[in-house]
């Protein structure tokens, strides 16, 4: 592979005969499309040294760190990983650049050409270039100490991760104690469980047979216990599908993902529930809520 060089902070492309390929992310990016762009962005950057950075404009949702050219050109990748909705990319000076994509936010791997909206390039030694891309701006850069991590204020307010080991039926029955807000709401409410979104939380509760709308402080623990299990079932179909193809999402090979064609609620408005009802559209908070009355309760 060639290489790729930084002058004047602009990137010049040395590359011949890299495959190129995107990683892309539309229309709010929830967790499952988080875990895929970090999956695909490992297989170019893990254990790559940082041959150059350059921020193509001051800011996105807010400025990029001052200093984030100088502590990581040089820096070697020693881990990528995901907290909730975030991206992080870890390097050997103790390190971790933390992404958000926002609301429009994709990582293109080796791209044709650099466009208006790449407003963060970075390279790597074996010649990949990396373009975070972001139309709305309304995603975020943050360069932490990696012993710092846990206590970053994003994440020291957060809830348990939703795949991870203390996401329980017992921490939901606590977290939801004597609330009489929804369900729906309750859950994607960062500080009770991290990381969920309106799309997995409307496939969840319908797998569970849980209706939305229902006060989170009245669902007893059996019923708590069913829906956990839905949730892992919901985020690790869509990891394995690719995230949730809105779209222009693609997995990091390029495939158009199709968890969306699995979609059981959510999008269908008017159509048939798995279990033969007709699933409804209401909206709470703001966004819409797929939904079937027959099975949810």
């Amino acid at each position: 592979m060639g290489g790729a060089s930084f002058v004047n902070n602009a990137v010049v492309d040395a590359g011949d005969g890299i495959d190129r390929l995107e990683v892309y992310i539309a229309c709010m990016p929830e967790l499952p499309e988080v875990e895929t762009t970090v999956r695909g962005l490992a297989a170019v950057m893990a254990g790559e040294r940082i041959a150059g950075v350059e921020a193509r404009r001051a800011d996105l949702r807010r400025p990029f760190p001052e200093d984030l050219r100088q502590r990581l050109t040089g820096a070697t990748v020693s881990a990528l990983g995901r907290r909730a909705k975030y991206g992080l990319i870890e390097t050997d000076r103790g390190d971790t650049m933390i992404f958000h994509l926002g609301m429009s936010g994709r990582w293109r791997i080796d791209p044709e050409e650099l466009g208006t909206h790449d407003h963060l390039i970075v390279g790597v030694d074996s010649g990949h270039i990396l373009s975070l891309n972001d139309p709305r701006r309304f995603g975020s850069v943050d360069l932490v100490p990696t012993a710092d991590i846990d206590t970053w204020p994003p994440f020291a307010a957060m809830g348990p991760e939703p795949l991870g080991p203390d996401f329980t039926a017992r921490h939901l029955q606590q977290a939801l104690a004597g609330r009489i807000a929804s369900i729906k709401l309750l859950l994607l409410d960062q500080r009770i469980v991290a990381g969920l979104g309106n799309i997995y939380v409307c496939e969840a509760l319908n797998m569970a047979g849980i209706a939305p709308g229902r006060q989170g402080g009245k669902i007893g623990l059996k019923r708590l216990e069913r829906l956990v299990e839905a949730i892992r079932t919901v985020l690790l179909a869509a990891i394995e599908a690719g995230g949730s193809t809105l779209r222009d999402y693609a997995r990091p090979d390029g495939e158009l993902g199709y968890f969306a064609k699995q979609w059981r609620v959510y999008g269908r408005e008017g159509e048939t529930c798995p279990c033969g009802g007709i699933v409804r559209r209401r909206t709470d908070g703001g966004r819409s809520t797929f939904y079937c009355a027959d099975c949810q309760r």
